[in-house]
């Protein structure tokens, strides 16, 4: 059974779908959640090394903000269902890489993941990290949407 259950969250509805599960998993099974959140890059490279680029500096601060409130649900839903937890925000261009080496390196038994359901074009171009996630796993991914 499932006894350390990694959920990697960027805050969508869907996402939250996937704690609900992973905390209420663990609670009937006595396991744990790991919250993941993956605060990405400035998307654009400073015009040269030297730059300064106040606006990337703003955007990366408010990404790890952003992730740091986002396992913050995880812990605050696996607290309050008695769970134990714990959190970790990284900082990363190819999220996908890191949620597979977040559940080896802490041991994870499964992934729990939202995504977000594109098709067709918007899926072909967007790519789909959970699609990445799952091909690369080598624990259960197991998706909500």
């Amino acid at each position: 059974m499932f006894k350390t259950i990694l959920v990697p969250t960027d805050g969508s509805p869907h996402s939250e779908k996937a704690i609900h599960a992973a905390v209420d998993l663990a609670r009937q099974t006595g396991g744990k959640v790991i919250g993941l959140a993956i605060a990405e890059p400035y998307p654009f490279p400073p015009i040269s090394d030297s730059a300064y680029s106040g606006g990337s500096q703003a955007y990366e601060q408010r990404a790890l903000e952003l992730a740091k409130e986002h396992v913050a649900l995880v812990a605050a839903t696996a607290t309050a269902a008695g769970v134990p937890c714990e959190t970790l925000v990284e900082q990363s261009d190819n999220p996908h890489e890191e949620i597979i080496d977040a559940a080896q390196r802490l041991h994870c038994d499964a992934i729990f993941m939202g995504t977000h359901g594109r098709k067709g074009l918007s899926k072909l171009f967007a790519g789909s990290e959970t699609q990445k996630v799952i091909a690369g796993s080598t624990v259960p991914v197991t998706v909500f949407r």
